[in-house]
């Protein structure tokens, strides 16, 4: 069964074989080995090494095991991709979201692939709860090593002088403050930590390329690059990395919402996208978990955009 979800409330050399005979008898018999099993084309010294997924190493097949990581956002979409996936390569996951069937599906999904996570039913917009969201992924996990900031909302299209202060304001605190506050707790708790960490943001290509009838949007996503580039300056030196991925076009429950909106809009963006294609949360996924990895260990500051190739249009 699913946890139950936690509220929170606010070297060797190898030389060719010579064509003489060697004094040891053995390595002149082309189908014998000093080491039986190195005869046998389906079995190793390490049997690790014979299952695809596995490795003597496990960091080099399992560039996540023994990490901690914490993903906003998580109930759906790129999120629940991104939460699936850093348990697949062996994470402990927090997963956080107001969506309490999402959260739990999502660790139901972790846990069928063999997994470790935890649901913690969370507002992000509210201080006090992400203080909370962080000191419980701790709690549960021991530390926590990296985060995925992907809380987000979106609203239907509108010309920009008909756009309402409160969608403003609604938009400003949903997509660009709670990335303020989750970023501000994740350092802390790193701080403390002492051996570093890595962020990763969800931006968007709004952030880059104006998404029409979108003003209120677009500028939370551009901010959202402004917090990543300042935060992965300033901590440059302490360990901490921070990146942003910007999604283009994908195919998740938000995306939906808004093509059902707009659907007009929506159609004319779909038909300029590479392929005539939506992308799929695990495509951004995989960008989020590998700049969380130690794979990207000297990646810091940076941008990544996972559209397809839509922007360069």
């Amino acid at each position: 069964m699913p946890s139950r979800p936690t509220l929170c409330r606010h070297g060797d050399i190898i030389s060719k074989r010579a064509p003489t005979r060697d004094a040891n008898p053995k390595k002149n018999n082309p189908t014998r080995d000093a080491n039986p099993q190195k005869n046998n084309p389906t079995r190793d010294a390490n049997p690790q090494k014979n299952n695809p997924t596995r490795d003597a190493n496990p960091q080099k097949d399992d560039p996540m095991r023994g990490k901690v990581a914490l993903v906003t956002g998580g109930g759906s979409g790129i999120g629940r991709a991104a939460a699936v996936l850093f348990a697949h390569r062996g994470a402990g996951v927090a997963v956080a979201d107001l969506d309490l069937g999402g959260g739990a599906e999502t660790v139901a999904m972790i846990e069928a692939g063999g997994g470790r996570g935890r649901f913690f039913a969370t507002d992000v917009t509210d201080e006090a709860g992400v203080e909370e969201l962080v000191a419980a992924t701790v709690g549960e996990f021991g530390k926590l090593d990296c985060a995925f900031n992907n809380a987000g909302i979106t609203h239907p299209s509108r010309p920009f002088h008909e756009l309402t202060l409160d969608q403003w304001n609604e938009m400003i605190v949903v997509n660009l403050t709670s990335v303020f506050l989750c970023m501000k707790h994740e350092i802390i708790q790193m701080l403390a930590q002492g051996d570093g960490g890595a962020i990763v943001n969800t931006a968007s290509g709004a952030a880059i390329v104006p998404a029409p009838g979108q003003p209120h949007y677009t500028a939370a996503k551009r901010g959202v690059l402004g917090l990543t580039t300042h935060a992965a300056d300033e901590l440059n030196n302490q360990g901490i990395r921070v990146n942003s991925v910007c999604p283009g076009m994908i195919d998740t429950p938000m995306v939906a919402s808004w093509r059902e909106s707009s659907p007009e809009m929506a159609e004319a963006v779909i038909q300029h996208m590479p392929g005539r294609r939506l992308g799929q949360p695990e495509e951004v996924a995989e960008a989020a978990v590998w700049l969380c990895s130690d794979e990207a260990r000297w990646v810091s500051g940076n941008t990544m955009v996972v559209d397809g190739g839509m922007i360069c249009r």
